[in-house]
């Protein structure tokens, strides 16, 4: 792989010599809450190849968003490093998607898909050349100069996705982008964004609480364990590639691969609910506890 990936513990680095894209060693958060303490991640070692897309599911406050926060420069480490191969300095590491659409109001859509590049110097001409041929992508070309209270969450979200794509990251960090819509609208854009995902193979990184939506888009899903989140176990997922989310749905080995993450998952579900339980009976005695903070 061309790129290189250097070493600089508590952050993100760049530029050394690696054969993955994405490397995570000894990942640890440790998050203050008043006198008390909270270890969102603990320990967590994870590597990610080029071109991966990659799903992450856990249960509720693991510290899966965290990790991708960090992954994405919001959240600083406490101790260890995410390491990561630019192969194009003139690209940017990253850009993020999150469950809530964060498009600008005051702008057309095809102004939100071009910001990222804009920002970063892109000449106008290309820019709005590159968010016109995206704003198609995502089937929003009749919507190109409509503003964001004109359109339907999910059309929002195709923007969000849109400006992702069209800013050419290395790497598309995504955090529970389609939680908040309903389940016809959601497969459609689960499959818009593997058809363009496809077409640009470009690393990602997906949370998501939904094992079908981990096994409908990934090739290898991460099992966190409940508070403090590590690596529990990786699953490669196999299945064929384009694929239709209910055509893929409808085979035995589907629901034999559902059966199996969710054996992953299932005790560190009834971990998180049990640290829930505890959490809620310390805050009823006036004891502060914190693991109910969302991680």
């Amino acid at each position: 792989m061309e790129g290189n990936i250097s070493k600089n513990t508590g952050g993100i680095t760049t530029n050394a010599s690696g054969t993955d894209k994405i490397r995570i060693a000894g990942l640890t958060k440790l998050f203050r809450t008043g006198h008390t303490s909270v270890v969102a991640l603990a320990e967590v070692n994870l590597s990610i190849s080029e071109g991966q897309f990659l799903c992450v599911v856990g249960p509720s406050g693991c510290g899966k968003t965290t990790m991708l926060r960090i992954m994405g420069g919001l959240e600083t480490p406490t101790t260890g490093e995410v390491a990561v191969s630019q192969r194009d300095k003139n690209k940017p590491i990253n850009s993020m998607i999150f469950q809530e659409h964060a498009i600008f109001p005051w702008m057309t859509v095809r102004d939100n898909v071009a910001y990222g590049l804009r920002m970063r110097g892109v000449g106008r001409g290309e820019s709005r050349d590159r968010a016109e041929q995206f704003v198609k992508k995502v089937g929003l070309a009749k919507f190109a100069k409509a503003y964001p209270h004109q359109l339907s969450g999910g059309m929002k979200q195709r923007v969000s996705i849109a400006r992702a794509f069209a800013n050419d990251p290395e790497i598309l960090l995504m955090d529970e982008p389609f939680a908040s819509l309903d389940e016809q609208t959601k497969i459609l854009l689960q499959e818009e964004l593997l058809r363009i995902w496809e077409e640009t193979r470009t690393t990602v990184i997906y949370v998501t609480h939904s094992i079908d939506e981990a096994i409908t888009m990934g090739d290898r899903i991460v099992v966190f364990t409940a508070h403090p989140g590590h690596v529990k176990a990786e699953v490669q997922v196999d299945f064929p590639r384009p694929r239709k989310v209910y055509e893929l749905k409808g085979t035995a080995a589907y629901g034999e691969m559902v059966f199996k993450v969710w054996s992953l998952l299932r005790d560190e579900v009834m971990k998180a609910k049990e640290q829930e339980r505890l959490a809620d009976a310390k805050e009823e005695k006036g004891v502060g506890y914190g693991t109910k903070q969302g991680f």
